[in-house]
């Protein structure tokens, strides 16, 4: 690891057009994956259900800050929702080069539009993305090839989204740093001041540094992301501590790639962007809800951990956007109740149905009259002249 803090990156095919601008090569070896036609609904997506979210809140109007790989937003399912951003590993004019394609999954896992073809979507479809381009690695490694910002240019891209749009939305950060740096503890704090929900992934564990400590995740006020399964169980590359405060599918996760498709890979670096957008969502739904309760918001609604209690793999559970969206906190105040429109009835029309009615309770009083006469009747009928045979004495 480099002393200034290495940044470790956690943790139908669609064609798509050239830039409209020459950009800066990528200095890497390796290419971004290629995607490939995925048309099935991904295990996550069946789990959270975006159409049953959706008229709830799609994340409209909160911007979420990727600080990342960049963001091409090329990408069919990603066009319209990514804004220009700000590249601070070359001179390129927005942050919309990928070489890792690492936050161009990210990205779309939070604000991919639904598209035919394809069961993939995000989960705040509505949420804008500010894209900060801090690496071209996915994995920061000292033999890896690839450029990468240090820990001060790190800082520097937490305070430049919370000043350039991120401020009063989340802030996803699937980046991390290998030891605490004061640069980067001051940034954050900064972000969480300026009413910023800071998503971090939680890291992820390797065989050659299985005891790395990762931040900001480690950070008071930072929500730290572990991973978990298809099948809801603890994903065993994601990194363990009582830092960990909340849970997401982070294995064999469904993502955009550059340039159109999809792939899929494992890592926290993929179960934060669900947090981060369960934040845009209840962000967009509670628009005066302070971060700092949303963040409560969540852990409060999360489902529970395997054995019920918090653990260091877990937190204190899998995060629940369903629940997040439609209970509430002890001390939040209700939501006021819709208002009840006025019934205007026209006098002709109330006047028929009066008579109608009033007819009605004549038929039926008449008919409770026939149908106890008749009954009568019959009784007389048969009672009255076994009397009269009797001279109406007690039959012996």
């Amino acid at each position: 690891m480099v002393a200034a803090g290495a940044l470790v990156v956690g943790c139908v095919p669609f064609v798509s057009a050239a830039p409209a601008y020459a950009v800066v090569p990528c200095s890497g070896q390796q290419a971004p994956p290629l995607g490939t036609a995925m048309p099935d609904v991904p295990y996550p997506l069946l789990r959270y259900a975006p159409d049953r979210l959706a008229p709830l809140s799609t994340g409209r109007g909160v911007t979420v800050a990727v600080i990342d790989s960049g963001v091409d937003d090329r990408h069919p399912q990603l066009r319209g929702r990514v804004l220009p951003g700000r590249d601070l590993l070359a001179s390129n004019p927005d942050a919309k080069q990928d070489c890792a394609g690492h936050g161009t999954g990210v990205a779309s896992i939070i604000a991919a539009q639904p598209a035919d073809g394809t069961g993939f979507r995000g989960l705040a479809p509505s949420a804008t993305v500010l894209p900060v381009r801090v690496t071209e690695r996915k994995e920061i490694e000292e033999d890896n090839p690839g450029r990468y910002v240090g820990s001060d240019g790190f800082a520097e891209a937490i305070r430049w989204a919370v000043r350039n749009g991120a401020r009063g939305g989340v802030i996803n950060l699937s980046v991390s740093l290998n030891r605490d740096v004061p640069a980067v503890r001051s940034a954050v704090d900064f972000a969480l001041a300026n009413d910023v929900v800071v998503v971090a992934a939680a890291g992820n564990a390797s065989a050659t540094d299985a005891a790395k400590e990762p931040y900001p995740a480690r950070y008071d006020g930072v929500l730290a992301v572990g991973a978990v399964d298809a099948n809801g169980l603890w994903a065993d590359f994601s990194l363990t501590g009582d830092y960990v405060d909340v849970a997401a599918p982070g294995s064999q996760v469904t993502m955009a790639a550059v340039g159109g498709g999809h792939v899929q890979d494992s890592g926290t670096s993929f179960a934060a962007p669900y947090v981060a957008a369960t934040a845009a969502l209840i962000r967009a739904r509670y628009p005066d809800l302070p971060a700092k309760d949303v963040v409560k918001l969540i852990l409060a609604t999360a489902d529970p951990a395997p054995g019920g209690n918090r653990s260091d793999k877990y937190g204190i559970g899998i995060v629940n956007p369903y629940r997040a969206l439609t209970e509430r906190l002890a001390d939040q105040p209700p939501r006021a109740p819709q208002p009840v429109a006025a019934e205007h009835t026209d006098p002709a029309t109330q006047a028929l149905t009066d008579r109608r009615d009033a007819a009605r309770d004549r038929a039926l009083l008449v008919g409770v009259i026939g149908l106890g006469a008749a009954i009568l009747a019959v009784g007389l009928g048969l009672i009255l002249p076994r009397g009269l045979r009797r001279r109406w004495r007690p039959a012996a």
